[in-house]
């Protein structure tokens, strides 16, 4: 069912900015409605002429985010978003519809120019920090093969991040030659370096003039929007991020609600005793791994819900994410996923090294985050990979860096809380009990009516 769209105060900026500016950039966090924002504006613009749209993307935000977001509102029942995605059988099929978006994710891009006849007047590069490698001579080569086009077949360009600068000033150059080619900050890489940074004394890298950060700005200020004020800081900024299971996954998932007994191919099979430890094999399955015994074996089923927040780590770039998990064999396939990851154990140290800003990623147990804990200097965002019935133990651990902690210690930031869903699942029916403080038995029966 298609949602009428309400736009906040901020979005209709952006919306504005991109309609009033051929070349520009969009500074908003997740969750903030930039996509649905950005598609409102593509629509406006095709209706007065303007041609076909194409957005670079991570492959799961592309194949999935875009397309869902036209889907979910009516006001862009008219938007067809097409991705350019699979085998290359495929994604030339995909390239030769006929459609007024089309979007791909970044690995493609040298692929997509090699095609020719590029037929994108408007390209939208979401997640642009992954530009930042751009340089006239070196650099990744997917933005320099997007580099051929970027000026000469390109008309209108907006580059859409939450973290502009993730790791310093040295990271707007690459992504704002897309917009006016060197205009701004420079012509080259080195023209830029030169003009605002120094060699640090150490040997290893560069460090940016102390008038380097206010020139930079003022130099973007006419091009690039940002949306940080105006926000409401006194409630968390909430996203719901779906995911699809794959088709085993969601067969496996599917008998188990039925049966209480599911196959898993070679890695044998599964069942439950009752509705309860069917309840913990459904949330499992839609994590991702299950249990295969009694003995805390599990086999792991999908990724889904890992891209998902190497997506939300990506966008961050830099900034420390804590990310909260429930089954064992969440944590083990979060650690070797993320190597970077570390876990809130009893150290004091650890603590100290999340508020100092030493620790990207931090996994977390709710149970383990509970009352006295101090976790606001670290950071503002809260990714629940997967969620439990106890509705203490879900607000314990947002209140470790709620908008209260986060005004006493001194920062006005917003905090962002984003739930990964698995379409079709439990999920949907804890995160319903979590918002709102139902008990689960009510919860449970209303999720089975709408099943029926």
């Amino acid at each position: 069912m298609k949602r009428d769209w309400v736009p906040h105060a901020y979005q209709r900026e952006i919306v504005d900015h991109q309609l009033d500016l051929a070349r520009g950039a969009v500074w908003a966090g997740m969750g903030l409605g930039k996509t649905v924002a950005t598609l409102t504006a593509i629509d406006a613009l095709q209706l007065t002429g303007e041609g076909p749209a194409l957005v670079l993307a991570p492959l799961r935000v592309a194949q999935s985010t875009w397309p869902e977001e036209a889907r979910k509102w009516s006001h862009l029942s008219g938007l067809d978003v097409v991705p350019i995605a699979g085998t290359p059988a495929e994604r030339l099929a995909a390239l030769r519809t006929d459609a007024a978006i089309h979007t791909i994710n970044y690995e493609q891009i040298p692929w997509l120019v090699e095609q020719g006849a590029w037929k994108w007047s408007t390209v939208i590069a979401d997640e642009s920090t992954r530009l930042k490698s751009f340089r006239l001579r070196q650099g990744g080569k997917r933005a320099q093969a997007l580099a051929r086009v970027a000026h000469a077949h390109v008309k209108r360009w907006v580059n859409l991040t939450g973290t502009p600068a993730p790791n310093g000033l040295k990271d707007l150059w690459g992504q704002t030659w897309f917009l006016d080619r060197g205009v701004r900050l420079g012509s080259t890489y080195t023209a830029f370096t030169d003009r605002w940074f120094y060699t640090d004394p150490s040997g290893y890298g560069i460090q940016p003039l102390p008038t380097a950060r206010q020139q930079i700005e003022d130099r973007l200020r006419d091009v690039c929007l940002t949306i940080d004020k105006g926000l409401d800081v006194d409630k968390p900024i909430v996203n719901q991020l779906y995911v699809d299971l794959p088709r085993k996954a969601r067969q496996a998932y599917v008998d188990m609600e039925r049966t209480y007994f599911a196959e898993l191919g070679a890695a044998g099979a599964i069942e439950a005793a009752n509705a309860a430890a069917k309840s913990g094999k459904l949330l499992q399955l839609a994590n991702g791994a299950v249990y295969t015994d009694d003995d805390g074996s599990w086999t792991e089923v999908h990724d889904a819900k890992l891209q998902a927040l190497d997506s939300i780590i990506e966008e961050a770039a830099g900034a420390p994410v804590l990310v909260a998990y429930h089954f064992r064999s969440d944590l083990a396939r979060l650690q070797r996923a993320f190597p970077q990851a570390q876990v809130l154990d009893k150290d004091p140290a650890t603590i100290r090294r999340w508020n100092a800003g030493k620790i990207p990623v931090l996994l977390a147990h709710p149970a383990s985050a509970g009352h006295g804990l101090n976790l606001q200097d670290g950071g503002n965002t809260l990714v629940f990979f997967s969620l439990n019935w106890s509705l203490e133990e879900h607000d314990q651990i947002i209140e470790r860096i709620g908008p209260t902690r986060q005004k006493q210690a001194g920062h006005n930031r917003p905090v962002y809380l984003h739930y990964i869903l698995a379409s079709g699942t439990l999920d949907d029916t804890v995160l319903d009990r979590l918002q709102s403080k139902r008990d689960i038995q009510t919860v449970l029966m209303e999720a089975m009516r709408r099943r029926v």
